[in-house]
């Protein structure tokens, strides 16, 4: 099973990116699929997923600008970032979760990616 994302980088206030995240070993349709943000100190934190059922979720900070999709015959997972603000500075990682109770919960997924640096600035 492997994960691996890419995408990040650096960018102005108000720009956008997208994240990619390749899956193997595993159908990603079997699992959901969260993005989660992590900074110096502190643990990860949800920002969206697809759950088992297909649903969106997405993290309160995040409504209205950021977007996951999935591409099943790919086996691809995005994260379109869009208006983005230095706040979202931070190291995104994509993770598949057998069937989490609280998508956007960390503890639940069970197979990570190595991160991308998301630089706003």
């Amino acid at each position: 099973v492997q994960l691996v994302e890419s995408g990040g980088g650096l960018v102005q206030p108000g720009g956008s990116l997208r994240l990619s995240c390749a899956a193997s070993g595993f159908n990603i349709d079997d699992y959901a699929m969260g993005w989660f943000r992590q900074t110096p100190g502190k643990d990860y934190e949800g920002v969206a997923a697809i759950d088992n059922d297909g649903h969106y979720k997405y993290a309160d900070f995040v409504k209205g600008r950021f977007t996951v999709s999935k591409d099943s015959a790919k086996n691809m997972v995005y994260l379109q970032m869009d208006s983005l603000k230095p706040d979202v500075t931070a190291i995104y990682s994509c993770a598949a979760g057998a069937r989490p109770s609280l998508p956007l919960l960390h503890i639940e997924y069970n197979f990570w990616g190595q991160g991308t640096q998301v630089t706003v600035s």
